[in-house]
């Protein structure tokens, strides 16, 4: 999976991999959430001191940010995958099975950064309330255009609401991710996907 480039600095090289330093504070705010997270376990994780962090990351809220869109990014290639599926429901059901590849994968915490997040700083009136409302709306554009195109194809029935039915996959998702952190086994959530993408033949299925 390929990471976007960071930006160079001007000046003494430093002694830490940035890459990696990102990658170590992703995994510090995943578990703990922005607000659970102290600069004390991200220094600690990152390796580095609090000059360093500063010097090269900004402070904890630009950190984040940096996290936040490493995370992105590093995800872009499942979605699409997700959207290059043949059909609208094949769409659906790729996607919410990589969300539990996602939730049950051994080096995961259980639970979608971006999710855990939202349901600890992404309250309306929060510094990070934007960048949260960003990611959500980029995955739901995407999600849209796809079902757009499957309904214009004739594989959605001219009754169905592309917008609608990207968010009703972006909340089944939010929904898995809450069940997995708070101790859902691997079972269940299949459960629910099966229950989810067999309610997808009553409102996308063309008659």
């Amino acid at each position: 999976m390929e990471t976007p480039p960071l930006e160079p600095t001007r000046g003494r090289p430093r002694a830490f991999d940035p890459h990696e330093a990102l990658d170590s504070a992703m995994r510090v705010f995943w578990e703990k959430g922005y607000l659970g997270a102290s600069l004390s376990d991200l220094t600690g994780a990152m390796g580095i001191n609090r000059p360093s962090l500063y010097a090269a990351f900004g402070n904890k809220e630009e950190l984040y940010r940096k996290v936040l869109d490493r995370y992105v990014q590093s995800s872009a290639a499942g979605l699409a995958e997700s959207i290059s599926q043949p059909t609208a429901r094949d769409v659906a059901e790729h996607f919410l099975q990589r969300v539990i590849r996602l939730l049950t994968s051994r080096d995961s915490p259980g639970t979608c950064l971006v999710v855990h997040g939202m349901l600890s700083c992404g309250g309306r009136g929060e510094p990070l309330s934007d960048e949260f409302q960003n990611c959500r709306s980029a995955a739901h554009a995407e999600l849209c255009a796809r079902f757009k195109r499957a309904r214009a194809e004739g594989d959605l029935p001219e009754s169905a609401d592309p917008s609608a039915l990207a968010h009703y996959l972006q909340a089944i998702t939010f929904g898995l991710s809450v069940m997995s952190f708070s101790g859902a086994t691997k079972r269940e959530l299949q459960q629910v996907v099966r229950t989810a993408v067999d309610a997808w033949q009553g409102c996308a299925t063309p008659e």
